[in-house]
């Protein structure tokens, strides 16, 4: 479970398990948890799961994956060409 970044209080990562799912980040931050699968052609992200999440969480969340975006693409291909 390798974590690719850690901001504002978020540890972003991948699950080493997960090899046939699409592009996706895993976020945690004290309680809260989530999972956002990212859609490199349309440069978007949907929230595939949320636990203990509020509304303010969910804004602060999206805008650091919108933010690096690219980097954590890359990170994910790396990360699976390794595999």
């Amino acid at each position: 479970m390798p974590t690719i970044l850690q901001i504002l209080g978020w540890r972003l990562f991948f699950y080493a398990n997960e090899g046939n799912e699409p592009i996706h980040i895993h976020c945690r931050k004290g309680g809260m948890e989530c999972k956002y699968w990212l859609d490199s052609e349309k440069f978007e992200i949907s929230e595939t799961y949320a636990y203990n999440m509020n509304n303010k969480s969910r804004r602060e969340i999206r805008k650091i994956i919108y933010h690096h975006f690219e980097y954590l693409e890359d990170a994910w291909n790396e990360f699976q060409m390794r595999r």
